[in-house]
């Protein structure tokens, strides 16, 4: 979350860009990088990535061409546990700005399913219980929920997910969207939260 954690959350006060680097207490978490080569057209993400003294670590790696709409090898991971790529489904602030999210949006859940749909290409629960969702599930805000109430923001939010839904792409926290670490973007998630998972419906193949 660097530089967005380090404005907004004061147990960061005195950090270095050096210091989210390395994680200087150890503080872990899933520590996802992105980097995008726009030159090679070509996507490369990280899980547990940081920084060492003769380099950078990670848990885990994954290489997306962007010429192609290539998955990853059934059964293969990602820096998401459904083996998707994080960064296309990441809302950005000139989406925001522009007033909707052109693409279908990253979420995570708590419990998932020991299984998945397309396209994710991996799972990764023990739970059988059908009431869970699959990784790769899409799930969409119904066509009928008012979003008048809301922000500008948060509309452009809520427009994407009327048109083009989220994929369950990893476990954490209950419905969380995955939003660029950019302090243009004003906080969201009380908004977010007055939306209830009946207002969703899940999108299933014909």
């Amino acid at each position: 979350g660097w530089p967005v954690c380090m404005l907004r959350d004061d147990s960061y006060r005195g950090w270095t860009l050096d210091d989210i680097q390395r994680d200087r207490d150890n503080r872990g978490g899933d520590r996802h990088g992105i980097v995008v080569d726009p030159v090679n057209r070509l996507l490369y993400e990280f899980f547990v990535m940081k920084k060492a003294d003769r380099g950078w670590t990670a848990m885990q790696a994954s290489q997306f061409d962007l010429k192609t709409n290539r998955l990853r090898p059934d059964g293969w991971t990602s820096a998401d546990a459904a083996g998707l790529p994080i960064f296309p489904a990441v809302v950005r602030y000139d989406e925001l700005k522009r007033g909707l999210v052109e693409h279908a949006m990253r979420v995570t859940v708590v419990k998932t399913r020991r299984a998945y749909v397309a396209p994710a290409t991996h799972f990764a629960s023990r739970h059988t219980n059908e009431d869970y969702p699959r990784m790769g599930e899409r799930i969409r805000l119904r066509q009928d929920y008012d979003i008048s109430g809301f922000s500008p923001e948060v509309q452009a939010i809520l427009k994407g997910l009327k048109k083009y839904g989220m994929f369950v792409a990893d476990n954490g926290i209950d419905w969380a969207i995955s939003v660029a670490p950019d302090e243009r973007i004003p906080v969201l998630h009380e908004e977010l939260r007055r939306v209830k998972g009946s207002a969703f419906e899940v999108v299933t193949p014909p």
